[in-house]
């Protein structure tokens, strides 16, 4: 049975200020500069009496982690999101992207779904949890790592530390409406590279042309047929071409061409059978045409993670909403990936993806997420602490 004090002690204006404050902290990825977070957020801990420590990546880049130690009866629960954003773009913004701005039950700025919202209320969520002094059979862990907008350098920290030893479930406060997700797609980037010789314009029968070449493996790639089998929450994998970049000038032959290939994938797929597929490819071009030469190189591998929606831990998901919220929810899964693609690999845990904000604001202008959002997410994580440690 939950304890309804902890709701006490999630203050409403509070959680506003704490998240326009993590705004107002500008943490673009690249260059990250996670650690002036990383740092705020271990204040916040301090202050509630949590046991907390800055782990240090590299100049101005951290993770942070807090710890509730429990009873150790059983496995420990880890809430986690990240703390990068991508820039803010070059569109101009109605408020600020750094500036927290709270208007209309909303709060604008760049991260505010994606995802400092949802580190915000797990936060608010943890430290409400050690104020109500609820005893925990398990350790709750809290931990908002660096770089998950672009190489996750700090998942992979956490999980080389050895930071999912003794952990049980996953909760990452991506964004989802406050709903339930419990699969993402996988996500291979490819660069292919085709290589000629350099000739004058006016001779191209002296060159080789990588462009034309390219072309060739090009018509390769959009014949190419995938091996899966169809995934009930993710569908079909996809393929698309993104950049193109080749020739110096429009006078000479040009001798390299290079495009990069998103692949997004489902459960069940194998990235190296796919780029082995792909060298083939180029293989068989190799012999086809004369002068062809290929090189492919694995620019992102992300594996496709799931929890199956009949999982003990997916239905105390379900279960909570239910319960607090009065509305019945069906597990979903998403198209883009997020550091589970890092944590489940490795560890084959269950995992929800749960959070305020709608996850189509992420990387646009305006980004917001609303108060109501941040504060039903604070409720969620508040109970789920309580449902699978108490």
């Amino acid at each position: 049975m939950r304890n309804s004090d902890v709701l006490r002690y999630l203050d409403r204006e509070e959680i506003i200020s704490v998240l326009q404050q993590m705004i107002r902290t500008k943490t673009v990825n690249a260059p990250g500069d996670e650690k002036p977070l990383a740092e705020y957020i271990k204040g916040i801990l301090d202050a509630a009496g949590v046991e907390c420590a800055v782990d240090d990546i590299s100049p101005n880049r951290a993770n942070v982690m807090g710890k509730i130690r429990g009873s150790g009866e059983r496995l420990a629960l880890l809430l986690n999101g990240h703390s990068d954003t991508v820039p803010p773009g070059d569109i101009e913004w109605e408020h600020s992207p750094y500036g927290g701005t709270l208007a209309d039950g909303k709060i604008y700025g760049r991260g505010s779904s994606d995802m400092k919202g949802g580190l915000t209320a797990m936060l608010m969520a943890v430290c409400a949890v050690k104020k109500a002094g609820i005893p925990l059979k398990g350790d709750l862990i809290y931990t908002a790592t660096a770089g998950e907008e672009t190489d996750s350098v700090g998942a992979y920290r956490f999980v080389e530390s050895g930071g999912l030893d003794g952990v049980g479930a996953i909760i990452i406060g991506e964004p989802s409406s406050c709903g339930v997700n419990i699969a993402e797609k996988g996500a291979l980037w490819l660069e292919l590279s085709t290589f000629g010789k350099t000739a004058h314009g006016a001779f191209p029968e002296k060159g080789v042309n990588a462009i034309v070449h390219m072309n060739a493996l090009i018509t390769e790639l959009l014949a190419y047929q995938f091996r899966y089998t169809e995934n009930e929450l993710l569908g079909a994998p996809t393929m698309n071409i993104s950049t193109i970049n080749g020739g110096v000038k429009t006078n000479v032959v040009p001798d390299k061409c290079s495009v990069t290939v998103d692949m997004r994938t489902v459960p069940g797929m194998d990235h190296k059978d796919i780029a082995a597929d792909f060298e083939k490819l180029a293989a068989k071009l190799t012999k086809a045409i004369p002068g062809f030469k290929a090189e492919i190189k694995i620019l992102n591998d992300r594996a496709a993670v799931e929890t199956k929606s009949d999982h003990p831990f997916v239905r105390s998901a379900i279960r909570v909403i239910k319960d607090e919220f009065g509305r019945d929810a069906a597990a979903t899964g998403v198209s883009f990936y997020t550091d589970a693609s890092v944590f489940l690999p490795a560890s084959g845990l269950p995992c929800i993806f749960y959070g305020p904000g709608d996850a189509s604001m992420a990387h646009q202008p305006n980004e917001h997420v609303s108060v109501d959002n941040l504060m039903e997410a604070a409720r969620f994580y508040c109970a789920m602490i309580e449902e699978y440690l108490g």
